[in-house]
């Protein structure tokens, strides 16, 4: 335990809390500045003030012979005295006794126009009077230094006190000179709960990561042979995919001081911030070597040099950078300190902040796959209350392209839809329904739609499930459904086949099964509609992907214009001419239309079939894959394949009211970036309306 935690324990072993809640020492000193030059200004004037007087006031006291005197101070307003006789009479006990005013006053106070006008008054007033006891005004001209100087005091004073706060809120409450403080969160190694235990699906990123913990743990195993542990570790994956976990089960497992904190927190509106920050921090790390720092979202800071536009001579994001790379590998060692950064867009990293001995290990994490994505739901349910009927695998393979976040969330909703349900535990139905959620959105049961957009939204998916039924490589279905749900109006779901490779014909298939609903909507009504948009979207996209990116083209063969490094996106010139891109066009516009001339070719030849399907949808509104099935014939699918959409209808068919309502499962794989298409593609044909 360090000295900051043993003076915040009380003797009862409990912590001291009141530390956080005292005013500082500046603060009261303005408080009582503030407070002394107020009471400076306004306190005489709190308990001697001349009472305010109208002129017709003024008036019967001079025609009464009341007034002593009349001063006019600095020709703006009037102080009038009264006669010591006048001033004791109950008339005007209220003068001494309200407000304090003493018998020599002055006790009245008159605002005047002009000293013209108010003399002219004087003498109107009193004209019956004698001369010889007529009363006159006095100029008197004053001029207070002391109250000119507390009001620069003042005013300076709020100026500094303002000045001094937002430096405070800027340096994090240290003040100015803490400014290019470190932000990051120190955690002991006893203060981290998370360990290997809690981090599922990644075997092969923890196999690399465990070598770093070793070597906090026994560094002499490592040294004794001259070997020397890397400086830096740099995690890259998808969103969602643990790398921020995995750094702290790291910390966990080693039970070292561990760093945290986020790129973004090196970026400062003042220049020079950033590169102290770093300083400051390495200088923490070096004390409590060895130790972890965790720099999450490295990006923030880490992006590449060439590719910023800037018009300045001092940039502040590339000094932070300059001085991340000196401190991981610059001229004075940075001996054991280890930096573990993490970030999903490592094209964009700087090359320098990416060489050996900065970043000496790359580890990337990938989605995981069926077994890992099983591992995963076991983290992740052990605190649930599941029902007997849970099959953890079989959840496993209705969720290919889930990543872990996705999964916890999954399990979070299924928790909540069975609590919603009142049940007593979570059933396999309630993982399904979750599901369906994530993935699709939520039902709009309320939405209304017209019987013609919804003939329309039930040939177009029948168009989907038809062609992507007859052609070899189209995915498994699994149902197709007219409930509108998040943005769609309708959908058709598969269960996509796990694989990294895809080849043309596959590429082509798929090509024709997104079209196939504009197609179907052609082939019946006679002219398309704008509930295609998205499907157009994905084909011309593949299509690109094929052409420009895998030399899948007869004019373009084996060439390829994709930029892995990233930069292509700060660049104004494309890797290929005018005449290039022309040609690109046009294999682009040829692959698309012969893929939609063969989706209406597919729906011709079963055009009665596809009819008839579509009118089972308009009366039922959802239907599976044994009803596909029997209408369009028997179609080949692998035994895990069948068995996961057996499961899936055995678990939903039975529990479909007598009313054909749209409490579904939605199965399907996260839409991938559409530019690597080595990744497993999306399992969802979305609908007009979207």
């Amino acid at each position: 335990m360090d000295n900051n935690n043993l003076r915040n324990k009380l003797p009862n072993g409990k912590k001291d809390n009141n530390n956080n809640k005292k005013f500082s020492p500046l603060l009261w000193i303005y408080l009582g500045l503030v407070a002394g030059i107020m009471f400076l200004l306004l306190g005489p004037n709190f308990s001697a003030a001349p009472q305010p007087l109208t002129w017709p006031e003024l008036k019967n006291m001079l025609q009464n012979k009341e007034v002593a005197k009349i001063v006019l101070v600095n020709r703006e307003y009037a102080e009038i005295t009264l006669k010591p006789e006048v001033y004791n009479k109950p008339k005007y006990s209220y003068l001494k006794l309200n407000y304090h005013l003493p018998e020599r006053g002055p006790h009245f106070k008159y605002v005047i126009t002009s000293p013209d006008v108010f003399y002219r008054r004087l003498e109107e007033a009193q004209k019956d009077i004698p001369e010889d006891e007529r009363v006159y005004f006095q100029n008197e001209t004053r001029q207070s230094y002391w109250k000119d100087i507390l009001n620069t005091v003042f005013f300076l004073a709020m100026l500094f006190l303002l000045w001094g706060f937002m430096f405070r809120r800027v340096g994090g409450g240290g003040g100015i000179f803490s400014m290019g403080k470190s932000k990051a969160k120190l955690f002991e190694g006893s203060q981290i709960p998370v360990t290997f235990k809690d981090v599922a699906g990644l075997d092969e990123p923890k196999q690399e990561v465990q070598e770093i913990v070793n070597f906090l743990k026994n560094p002499s195993k490592y040294t004794r042979l001259g070997g020397k542990i890397p400086k830096g570790v740099l995690l890259i994956g998808p969103p969602g995919t643990g790398k921020t976990l995995l750094a702290r089960a790291v910390a966990g497992e080693a039970q070292v001081p561990f760093f945290s904190l986020s790129g973004s927190d090196f970026v400062e509106m003042f220049v020079g911030v950033g590169a102290s920050r770093v300083r400051d921090l390495f200088a923490q790390a070096k004390a409590k070597a060895p130790c972890i720092v965790f720099i999450d979202e490295i990006d923030a800071i880490g992006r590449s040099r060439s590719t910023r536009i800037s018009f300045s001579s001092n940039d502040e994001r590339e000094n932070t950078l300059n001085a991340l790379l000196t401190e991981m590998d610059g001229f004075e060692p940075n001996q054991g300190v280890i930096v573990m950064g993490a970030t999903n867009r490592p094209e964009i990293l700087d090359k320098a902040l990416l060489r050996a001995g900065r970043f000496d290990r790359q580890i990337f994490l990938e989605l995981p796959n069926q077994t890992e994505r099983a591992e995963i739901f076991k983290v992740h349910t052990r605190n649930l209350r599941l029902c007997q009927d849970i099959d953890l695998v079989s959840l496993a393979k209705q969720t290919p392209g889930f990543s872990g976040a996705d999964i916890a969330n999954a399990c979070n909703e299924a928790a909540l839809i069975a609590a919603r349900k009142n049940k007593d535990c979570i059933g396999m139905d309630d993982f399904i329904d979750a599901i369906d959620k994530i993935v699709g959105g939520l039902e709009k049961k309320s939405k209304i739609i017209s019987p013609e957009e919804k003939r329309r939204v039930a040939f177009h998916e029948a168009g989907h499930a038809t062609v992507s039924w007859m052609t070899k490589y189209g995915q498994p279905l699994i149902k197709v459904s007219i409930v509108p749900r998040g943005k769609s109006l309708g959908a058709a779901w598969y269960l996509p086949d796990e694989r990294t490779l895809f080849t043309e014909s596959q590429f082509r298939d798929e090509i024709c099964s997104l079209l196939g609903g504009r197609a179907a909507e052609e082939i019946i009504f006679g002219e398309v509609s704008s509930g295609a948009m998205n499907d157009l979207e994905r084909a011309t996209k593949r299509a690109y992907s094929m052409v420009a990116f895998l030399g899948m083209s007869k004019k373009l063969p084996n060439l390829s214009f994709y930029d892995s490094s990233g930069q292509a996106d700060y660049t104004f010139q494309k890797p290929y001419s005018e005449k290039t891109a022309e040609v690109i066009d046009q294999e682009v516009k040829q692959i698309v239309n012969e893929q939609y001339e063969r989706a209406k070719k597919i729906l011709l030849e079963n055009e009665e079939r596809f009819r008839e399907l579509a009118e089972l949808l308009l009366q039922k509104e959802v239907i599976f894959t044994d009803d596909v099935e029997r209408i369009l014939g028997k179609r080949p699918f692998s035994q895990e394949q069948k068995e996961v959409i057996d499961h899936i209808i055995s678990h939903k068919k039975g529990d479909e009211k007598p009313e054909a309502d749209a409490t579904t499962p939605v199965i399907k794989a996260p839409e991938k970036g559409s530019d690597e298409q080595e990744q497993n593609e999306s399992s969802e044909e979305n609908t007009p309306g979207q």
